[in-house]
C-alpha cells in the first residue's frame, strides 16, 4: 500500500490580505463622518449615544483632539464630572497627549469644573490668551472662514472674561472680600467691552456690578442698552441671546422692579420653550412682586387688581411645579421658593384658575404688554 500523501494548505498571498483590510476599511464610516455625528447628536442632546461615536473615534486615532473634546462635553452633560475633569486635562499640557497648540474649550471647560478659584481663574486667564492668538491670527495660518466665526471667537473671548468677573463675585470664595475685587471685575469686564463693545452678556454683568455698587441707575441705563440690542427680535433668530443669559437679565429687571420688560423677556423665552421651569418661576414670582406692590399702592397696578396679579402668579407657579416634577428638575432652592410663595398665596385666599380661564387671562396679558415685535419703547425709569 502506498504512502498517503500529506495535503498542505497553501498560504494566501499577502496581497489577498492587503485587499480585504483595504476593503473592510472602506466599509467603516469615515472619522470627519464620525465626528459630524458626534456634533450632530450633541446638539439633539443625546450626550451617550454622541460619547459612543466620540469613543468610536478614538479607538482609532487616540490623540483626535476634537473628539476628545466631544467626549469631555458628553461626560459632563451626563455628570460624570471626575472623567470629564480626566479628558479635558489630557488635552493641556502637561499631558503628553496635549495638542499644540491646546483647544482653549479645555480650559474653559476646566475653570468651570474648578473647585479652586485661583486655579480656575488661571484656566479662564489661558483660555483668553489662546483666543486671542487665535483672532490676530499670529498662530494660525488658516484665516477665519467667516465674519460669524471671527464674532464667535469674541464672544467666547468675552464668557472667559465674565467668568473671571463671576469667580470674583463669587460669595462662596473669600475673593469677593479682596479689596482689589471690584477694580479688577471692571477691568475685566472693561477689556470685554472692548472686544465686543455691544455683548449683552458683558453689558448685564457690568449692570450686575453697577447694582452691587448701589448706582442702580446706572444699571438701568446699561441694562436698556443691552436689551434694546435684540427685543424686537423674531423668536427664532438666532442673534438672540441664549436663553440662560435671557434668564440672566430677567432677574436683573425684577431687582430693579422694571416689571413689564421682565415679562416681555419672559414671554419670548416662553415662545421658544414652553417647558422652561425657571422662566415659569420667574413669571409667577414677577407676577407676586406686581400683586405685593399693587395691595401697598392702593390695589391696582396698569389696571389689574392685585387679586387678578396674585391669581396669575399662582397659576404660573402651579405650573413651574408640574414642570419641576415632570422633569425631576435639579434646583431644590428654585422647587422650595415656589412652595413657599404658593403657601403665601394660599394663606391669602388666592386658588389657581380653571383652566378655561387660565386661556383669556393669557389674552389679556398679551393684550397689555404688547409683544417683542413691538415697536414701542418701555419705560425704564
Amino acid at each position: 500500500m502506498g504512502r498517503t500523501r500529506t495535503r498542505t494548505r497553501k498560504a494566501r498571498p499577502p496581497a489577498l490580505d492587503a485587499v480585504e483590510a483595504q476593503e473592510e476599511k472602506k466599509s467603516q464610516p469615515s472619522v470627519s463622518a464620525l465626528l459630524e455625528k458626534a456634533q450632530e447628536l450633541i446638539v439633539q442632546c443625546d450626550y451617550e449615544l454622541a460619547g459612543k461615536f466620540a469613543q468610536r473615534i478614538l479607538q482609532r486615532e487616540p490623540r483626535h483632539a476634537e473628539a476628545k473634546e466631544l467626549l469631555g462635553v458628553t461626560q459632563l452633560e451626563t455628570g460624570e464630572l471626575e472623567a470629564a475633569k480626566q479628558t479635558f486635562s489630557s488635552l493641556i499640557p502637561p499631558s503628553a497627549t496635549a495638542p499644540s497648540p491646546p483647544p482653549p474649550a479645555a480650559y474653559l471647560y476646566l475653570a468651570q469644573l474648578s473647585d479652586d478659584p485661583q486655579i480656575a481663574l488661571q484656566h479662564y486667564r489661558t483660555a483668553v490668551d489662546l483666543l486671542t492668538v487665535q483672532l490676530k491670527g499670529k498662530e494660525r495660518a488658516v484665516n477665519f472662514p467667516s465674519e460669524d466665526d471671527e464674532q464667535e471667537t469674541k464672544r467666547t473671548i468675552v464668557r472667559a472674561l465674565i467668568g473671571q468677573v463671576e469667580v470674583w463675585m463669587d460669595p462662596a470664595y473669600d475673593l469677593c472680600f479682596d479689596p482689589a475685587a471690584e477694580s479688577t471685575c471692571e477691568e475685566l469686564l472693561q477689556a470685554a467691552l472692548k472686544v465686543d463693545p455691544d455683548n449683552t452678556e458683558a453689558l448685564q454683568s457690568l449692570a450686575s456690578v453697577r447694582m452691587s455698587q448701589s448706582r442702580p441707575d446706572e444699571a438701568k441705563e446699561i441694562l436698556e442698552k443691552a436689551w434694546t440690542s435684540w427685543k424686537d427680535l423674531d423668536t427664532d433668530d438666532p442673534k438672540l441671546p441664549p436663553i440662560p443669559s435671557r434668564l440672566a437679565l430677567t432677574k436683573l429687571f425684577l431687582e430693579l422692579e422694571l416689571y413689564t420688560p421682565a415679562l416681555l423677556v419672559l414671554q419670548g423665552i416662553m415662545a421658544a420653550d414652553d417647558e422652561e421651569v425657571e422662566a415659569w418661576y420667574l413669571e409667577g414670582w414677577c407676577f407676586y412682586l406686581m400683586a405685593e406692590q399693587a395691595h401697598e399702592s392702593g390695589g391696582k397696578m396698569d389696571s389689574f387688581s392685585w387679586e387678578e396679579l396674585a391669581r396669575d402668579a399662582r397659576d404660573c407657579l402651579e405650573t413651574c411645579k408640574t414642570l419641576h416634577i415632570n422633569q425631576a428638575h435639579p434646583d431644590a432652592p428654585l422647587r422650595d421658593h415656589v412652595k413657599e410663595l404658593i403657601g403665601k398665596l394660599e394663606e391669602m385666599g388666592i386658588k389657581p384658575s380653571p383652566e378655561d380661564e387660565d386661556r383669556e387671562d393669557e389674552e389679556g396679558w398679551e393684550d397689555m404688554d404688547g409683544s417683542e415685535e413691538s415697536d414701542g419703547d418701555i419705560d425704564m425709569s
